[in-house]
């Protein structure tokens, strides 16, 4: 059964994903306050979060942060607030998904149910790590290493490559990328994508010529 925690001051909120949450069959904690979700992440794991951005002690999203140096939790964000700005950011933190209040939890269990499944993995036998040089990428375990030393990148940077490698020397427009890799219809622009690669590239050092910029259509990484 998939563990969900749910992170909101509200009460009301609370109670109605945990109605359907938990008719949908899942496992539902709950925290009032960024504080107490961290917290409880570092006692629990759980198979992703609910999170909504304002709210006392600490807001969702330096609560995101904390919880990041702790787990890989896949997040979807809650917020009254629909500003671009603050969806970017929530995106550049590594979060899953963004949903803007108020929502129908129909669809938050429709966009529940499509995180995890991205993020469920394969039921075949796992596939052996690829390697280029002195560069291992290993998307069963969700592990790169450079020359040997392993590299923590965010939950968002990890799909992004891995994508990409699984799709090497393939050209992938930024509109592809954000389709399957973010795996619903974005509303922002293509400066997601770019800061994304930005971060990778300068985490993947010597091997960051790996991906390659195509004018005018998006990258590819050649291997």
């Amino acid at each position: 059964m998939n563990r969900i925690l749910v992170v909101d001051d509200e009460a009301k909120i609370r109670a109605v994903i945990r109605e359907y949450a938990e008719f949908n069959g899942y496992a539902v904690s709950e925290a009032a306050d960024g504080m107490s979700a961290v917290n409880m992440c570092r006692d629990h794991e759980f198979d992703i979060i609910i999170m909504d951005i304002m709210m006392p002690k600490l807001d969702g999203f330096s609560a995101c942060k904390e919880i990041r140096k702790l787990r890989a939790t896949p997040v979807i964000m809650l917020s009254a607030r629909g500003e671009e700005y603050d969806k970017l950011f929530g995106f550049e933190l590594g979060i899953d998904d963004y949903i803007v209040k108020p929502f129908s939890p129909k669809e938050l269990m429709a966009r529940i149910n499509a995180v995890l499944t991205r993020r469920g993995g394969s039921q075949e036998p796992a596939a052996p790590p690829i390697v280029f040089e002195g560069l291992e990428v290993n998307i069963a375990a969700r592990s790169v290493t450079v020359d040997g030393e392993k590299v923590e990148l965010t939950p968002k940077e990890y799909d992004l490559l891995f994508y990409l490698v699984q799709n090497r020397n393939i050209a992938m427009s930024r509109d592809k990328l954000l389709s399957n890799v973010w795996g619903y219809d974005f509303f922002g622009d293509d400066r997601t994508i770019d800061t994304h690669i930005k971060n990778l590239r300068n985490n993947l050092g010597p091997y960051r010529d790996c991906i390659v910029t195509l004018r005018g259509v998006g990258y590819k990484f050649e291997g």
